[in-house]
């Protein structure tokens, strides 16, 4: 199984690796600071700068609370003259992290543990938050309200520019079928940020127990999440499929993650790839119906505000029910 990211580091662990150790790494040691920063006060009103750096906030353990190094962030952006004197921990920046799980309280970060997004930096100010805060593993320039990816066919591609470091994110999401480890490549796949009970996967719960082993058709599976809900459910087969080639490599990665072994690749035709019980495919919805199968479930999520009657009828007719998702 090949889990090497694309920056050519260690970021893809297997899941078995990431769930049975995810619980441990974000709660505080006995001896961990919260300094309890005001996110909406200034930061210079809080405390001498001169003393924010690298071990500002930092538990012998090796970890530092969220807002510390938020502190470090915003800090080194004063600095650089990309954030004012006034500017507070809320609009510094949104941060990512990584592996992401729902906790009852703010995480303590280790080294390499978040991805920060931002629409107000350069890539000298980037480089620099890189090189002296080892928490952060990547610089995201974007704006949080975009969606990144592609719509549908009529659409333009949205992205995210990678400033410095590596984007490659984990979001570990609650099923009742056990969990999921979900990587995405940041700066082309969307954000969604893991939820104690998933809404998206509360409505497919819904539906797969209606049936015994049903035939899923996720056409527009993103990284793959839904899709593999419903194998981990015991859906007899799940055809992936998504315009977006950067969501189906994601997929792919996921899988794998996951415990499904792909068989085979092939980037020059729609099928990407396949399985035991699965095969993954790069089309416009459009074309599905040359897959010539018939399916139980189609699961249609799409992003907010995409007009979703052009996804239906492109499916209808070999599709028994279709759950759409908005």
């Amino acid at each position: 199984m090949n889990l090497k990211c694309i920056c050519g580091g260690e970021c893809v662990e297997d899941s078995l690796i990431i769930l049975k150790k995810i619980k441990q790494i974000y709660p505080s040691c006995i001896y961990c600071k919260n300094l309890k920063l005001k996110k909406f006060k200034p930061l210079k009103d809080q405390i001498e700068l001169d003393e924010v750096n690298e071990n500002f906030g930092l538990c012998t353990c090796g970890k530092r609370h969220l807002d510390s190094v938020m502190a470090h962030i915003l800090k080194i952006m004063m600095d650089e003259g990309v954030r004012d004197e006034n500017s507070t921990l809320r609009n510094t920046c949104t941060p990512l992290i990584t592996p992401s799980y729902t906790t009852n309280s703010s995480p303590y970060l280790r080294t390499n543990s978040m991805v920060i997004l931002t629409n107000k930096i350069t890539k000298n100010c980037a480089n620099k938050i890189i090189n002296e805060i080892p928490e952060v593993k990547g610089v995201l320039y974007g704006d949080i309200r975009q969606t990144v990816g592609l719509k549908d066919s009529k659409s333009e591609p949205n992205t995210y520019k990678l400033l410095a470091g590596c984007d490659m994110r984990c979001d570990v999401i609650c099923t009742p079928y056990g969990e999921l480890c979900i990587y995405r490549n940041q700066a082309e796949i969307h954000v969604e940020i893991p939820k104690p009970i998933s809404p998206k996967i509360e409505i497919i719960r819904k539906v797969l127990d209606k049936y015994k082993n049903p035939t899923i058709l996720d056409s527009t599976c993103g990284p793959g999440t839904l899709g593999i809900t419903c194998l981990k459910a015991g859906a007899k087969k799940v055809v992936f499929n998504d315009i977006w080639y950067p969501a189906i490599k994601m997929t792919l990665q996921n899988l794998q993650v996951n415990g499904y072994n792909i068989d085979f690749f092939d980037v020059t035709k729609g099928l990407i790839g396949s399985g035991e019980n699965f095969q993954v495919y790069c089309q416009d919805i459009n074309k599905l119906e040359t897959i010539n199968e018939k399916f139980d479930i189609c699961i249609i999520d799409t992003f907010p505000g995409v007009n979703t009657e052009n996804f239906i009828n492109s499916v209808k007719e070999f599709c028994t029910e279709i759950i759409v998702i908005s």
